[in-house]
């Protein structure tokens, strides 16, 4: 059994900064080959994510990274001692991605053979997948066996009768099978996440371990930060009963982001891993790692390295679902009246890296009640707290005393986030939304007990000069500004 990594970088585009090796502002290309080595090398993550799904990929990452960084690979292994994994697409919704997927699982007996040369024996560089928007196990066990019986199995058929092997003309084809670990996206099967991964160990025939990816910011987007919260605090104390009955360890990974709204986990906060105990892997995403000062990451990295999980905090499941379902519906109401302006807003937000579009709900493009839609998280993010509003308030305004008393057991952190939500609160800009939302608003912070002390007054009066940039249609000091009230932040969004 190797070592489950418990720091994962990403390639999630969340950053302010460009990292020192980037050839320019957006990241793509031969910089994220550089960006792999470097979250190894000087941060010391123990895994890289490498996104084949909703963005340009490269398939020859192994081959580089050993070739371009031989000395370093030398002394830690790949596959041993470094981990990298790939996220696919998910056929099931992305159709028009889906032979990516095929092409993907083809290309892990090549990283093989180039790992084998490189080190002289059998170590297999890429042996696990995470496949986005799981919705149950059958999405799973279909990758595990294509890959067994197409990608590995095909090296016992003969191409013409009475000739030699496929093996015999190509080679082996090793490893002999892959890993499968759900990317677990949406509030029902993020409620029902134990169920997935139960039926998948039990007919895939898991014996020692399995991860579990349960997202972060995709359900936020789609219900608010604080029902994506309490799904995954519900998910993740029913992974714990699941792992007691089952025997089978599990080791959940937890998707977190620097701003408060999908996850506030960042170099200066590492609350989040108190409020996460059960969580055996956490995401440093790109303005985690790019954002602050590289003492600061190292440190909070290695923190997280040698951090023990343990168990998940009891939930009260009904109590919370009640919660998840009042404050989801609030918020969506209000994403609506507002959905225009933040599509119109978001279009002034700096890219930070190659990417095509995510398929899914709000954040994926599809439409909330006929045109309706949002951009992804990070673009919702960095419009909100760019005009002032800390998208985590919203869908608040039904939250009542006993309801934060409901949380206190599995989420001690609320008044912690909320804290650090409110720094970023600009009331002066509440004009340029809609009358309703204005109201909804106010009403949150006055059941918050919101005051200005306890705003960034530097992000207040930049946010102030983004609100008028805007109306003025000042786009060219805009981008400029938003920049500024980002690194403030210490992320985009």
């Amino acid at each position: 059994m190797i070592k489950i990594p418990k720091t994962m970088s990403t390639q999630h585009p969340d950053n302010v900064h460009s990292p020192f090796f980037a050839s320019g502002s957006v990241i793509g290309g031969e910089d994220e080959i550089k960006e792999a080595f470097f979250a190894f090398s000087h941060l010391g993550c123990e895994e890289q994510l490498w996104d084949c799904e909703g963005k340009e990929t490269d398939s020859y990452v192994v081959k580089k990274l050993l070739t371009k960084y031989d000395s370093f690979f030398a002394k830690k292994k790949l596959g041993k001692d470094l981990i990298l994994t790939l996220r696919v697409p998910n056929p099931s919704i992305e159709k028009n991605e889906a032979k990516i997927l095929l092409e993907t699982l083809e290309s892990i007996p090549r990283s093989f053979d180039v790992a084998r040369l490189f080190y002289g024996e059998d170590i297999s560089p890429i042996f696990e997948i995470f496949l986005p928007m799981t919705s149950n196990a059958m999405e799973l066990r279909r990758i595990r066996e294509y890959y067994s019986k197409i990608v590995v199995g095909k090296k016992e058929m003969k191409i013409i009768d009475n000739d030699i092997k496929i093996s015999e003309w190509i080679g082996d084809f090793k490893p002999d099978e892959i890993r499968v670990t759900p990317l677990i996206e949406e509030k029902d099967t993020i409620l029902n996440a134990d169920k997935i991964v139960e039926e998948y160990i039990t007919n895939s025939n898991v014996k020692d371990y399995q991860r579990v990816w349960l997202a972060r910011s995709d359900p936020a987007l789609n219900f608010g930060s604080l029902a994506a919260i309490l799904m995954n605090k519900i998910a993740l104390h029913k992974l714990d009963m699941l792992e007691e009955k089952s025997s089978i360890e599990l080791f959940p990974i937890l998707g977190c982001g620097s701003a408060p709204f999908r996850g506030n986990l960042s170099p200066l906060n590492l609350n989040c891993l108190d409020g996460y105990p059960s969580v055996h892997t956490f995401t440093v995403q790109s303005a985690f790692k790019y954002d602050y000062e590289n003492f600061l990451v190292t440190k909070a990295i290695e923190k997280i390295n040698s951090r023990n999980k343990k168990r998940a905090p009891i939930t009260n499941e009904e109590v919370l679902k009640k919660i998840i379902e009042k404050t989801s519906e609030s918020y969506r109401k209000q994403i609506e009246s507002i959905a225009l302006l933040i599509n119109t807003f978001s279009k002034h937000i700096p890219q930070r890296r190659k990417r095509k579009l995510h398929v899914g709900l709000y954040g994926y493009s599809r439409p909330l009640k006929g045109s309706i839609s949002l951009p992804r998280a990070i673009g919702f993010c960095a419009t909100l707290y760019s005009l002032g509003i800390p998208p985590e308030l919203i869908g608040l305004d039904v939250l009542t005393r006993k309801d934060i008393s409901d949380m206190e057991e599995c989420y001690k952190n609320f008044e912690y986030d909320m804290k650090s939500s409110l720094k970023y609160m600009n009331k002066d800009n509440l004009h340029i939304f809609p009358l309703t939302f204005q109201k909804h608003i106010e009403y949150v912070l006055e059941n918050l007990e919101f005051n200005e002390d306890m705003v960034d007054s530097k992000h207040k009066k930049i946010t102030s000069i983004i609100a008028k940039d805007y109306s003025d249609k000042n786009f060219i000091s805009l981008e400029e500004n938003i920049v500024r009230a980002g690194s403030i932040r210490g992320f985009l969004g």
